[in-house]
């Protein structure tokens, strides 16, 4: 989510984002909600992790009580950051640690260490769309890079 809004800030402004953390979409809680003014422009956002948190987000847009623009869903609760791939840590080591917040912290600071921190700025994505997928969104970078939901009935029983 973090990445995304960073593109589309600039995008929608047409102004460099000199500090690029949206704090708010941040952190290993069920469900986080954000809304930013994009010079008038305003994007609600929201994040969630674990199929049950997902469940719970979708309900609520289903039943039109939240409205928005982008949905960012983890199948692991906590995230990426908390999933099943990463170590296992004995809670009798821990000392009042949350390993989770520690990965997290962990993850942010290399982040902000970065010289780039915006994916538009990569120069392999750049060079990507260069020689391959043409411009953002051509037909070729969207028949590749994004998805789309199709209902399927559900497996006989």
């Amino acid at each position: 989510m973090e990445a995304a809004l960073r593109t589309v800030y600039e995008v929608v402004t047409g102004e460099s984002l000199e500090r690029p953390d949206f704090l708010e979409v941040r952190g290993i809680e069920d469900i986080k909600e954000a809304e930013y003014d994009l010079n008038g422009t305003i994007v609600r956002v929201a994040v969630t992790s674990g199929l049950a948190n997902a469940a719970k987000l979708l309900d609520m847009v289903k039943s039109g009580e939240k409205d928005y623009h982008f949905i960012e869903v983890m199948g692991c609760p906590g995230g990426c950051v908390t999933g099943g791939g990463q170590p296992i840590v004995d809670a009798d080591t821990l000392l009042d640690v949350d390993p989770k917040l520690v990965r997290a912290s962990a993850l942010y600071a290399e982040d902000e260490s970065k010289t780039i921190r915006k994916s538009h700025e990569n120069r392999a994505i750049k060079q990507l769309y260069k020689d391959y997928l043409g411009e953002p969104n051509s037909p070729l970078a969207h028949h590749l890079l994004h998805t789309t939901y199709t209902a399927r009935p559900k497996y006989a029983e």
